[in-house]
């Protein structure tokens, strides 16, 4: 039996041709053009093209920049019009005017900043469970391939920390991460609102707080994979060697041929393994590109809004949408971790070889 042959005798009896199908579903969107069985098919005879992945982030980039550039537009000109309004106030001497205007203007920020917010914060989570249902098809698939290579210690360690820990962080994000980041956002247009409520130590520590937590929860789980799989990888070195020479040395005349034949059958698994981590891979990317690109350009936007209404806004304005920029940064900071966390998870599968 050929190499080629045993390599799609594999991609049947293993539900690949399913993965592939719903690595198209998930990633479709952002990489449209592109075919993923050809990719697969092409990754497996070492020829692949790149360039379709910067073609789709480049779309993603172009679309998300000319979709989210208006909001900061929109708060630029409520901050003009209110700069033109409360001069002319001023000038005529009448002050509770120039505070009804103020009023007005703060409101319709919050308002834009809150529909906008809202938003972002149901993107986030729809994104972490479209990370997390995809896992939960790419990792059994993938501990599959590795049992099929006799890695059977590696794939009894890792799966379960695997999925318990991608399961229990996708749900502590939403449990405990979002919600801070809610108070965040509440806290930051509450203490702007008036000179007398001042709140800006609690609102910063829970920010800081809120990024320590998950550059923690990274490092335990990098951490946990990487030491819990060089052990896994080591037994199975050893194991797989003893097996073997046992078959080599004590079968007459095919014992030879048999362990060459397990290579064989071996060499295909890694193979397919390879390949089906990175279209993984992949598509974590197809999942997350278009939010993160989305709150990355948010983000950017109210700090250049910032800079830009220093001259002509109150510093009250001015503080507002620094710090709502700040909610926008954890928001993104959040995706990039869990982005991060499963990418490596999938890069240590990958490389675990015996």
């Amino acid at each position: 039996m050929g190499t080629e042959e045993i390599i799609e005798n594999q991609k049947q009896n293993l539900g690949i041709n399913d993965f592939i199908k719903s690595s198209q579903e998930y990633a479709g969107k952002v990489f449209e053009d592109t075919n993923f069985n050809d990719v697969f098919n092409s990754m497996i005879k070492g020829q692949v093209d790149n360039n379709f992945i910067f073609d789709g982030i480049f779309k993603i980039f172009k679309k998300e920049l000319s979709a989210n550039i208006s909001l900061m537009i929109k708060i630029l000109i409520v901050i003009i019009i209110h700069s033109i309004v409360k001069n002319i106030s001023e000038n005529l001497g009448n002050d509770s005017t120039s505070k009804i205007i103020y009023f007005l203007q703060y409101v319709i920020i919050a308002t834009f900043v809150l529909d906008s917010f809202s938003g972002i914060i149901t993107l986030t989570k729809t994104t972490i469970q479209d990370l997390i249902s995809f896992m939960q098809i790419l990792i059994p698939l993938l501990i599959t391939l590795m049992l099929t290579t006799g890695q059977f210690a590696f794939a009894n360690i890792v799966q379960p920390i695997l999925l318990f820990m991608m399961n229990f962080i996708g749900e502590f994000i939403f449990v405990f991460i979002i919600p801070l980041v809610m108070i965040c956002m509440v806290l930051a247009i509450a203490s702007n609102f008036s000179k007398e409520l001042t709140i800006d130590k609690l609102s910063k520590f829970i920010k800081k707080s809120t990024l320590w937590i998950l550059g923690i929860l990274l490092t335990i789980f990098v951490t946990t994979l990487s030491l819990e799989g060089t052990l896994g990888n080591s037994v199975d070195t050893l194991t797989f060697k003893t097996a073997k020479a046992i078959v080599s040395d004590f079968i007459p005349v095919f014992g030879k041929i048999l362990g060459d034949t397990a290579e064989t059958i071996i060499g295909c698994s890694k193979v397919l393994k390879s390949s089906v981590g990175i279209i993984g891979v992949l598509v974590i990317v197809g999942i997350v590109i278009s939010p993160l690109v989305k709150i990355g350009i948010l983000w950017f936007s109210f700090k250049i809004t910032a800079c830009l209404c220093e001259v002509v806004a109150d510093s009250k304005i001015v503080k507002l949408i620094d710090e709502i920029s700040e909610c926008y940064k954890i928001l993104l900071g959040i995706l990039v971790a869990i982005s991060i966390m499963l990418i490596v998870g999938v890069t240590i599968v990958i490389k675990a070889t015996i």
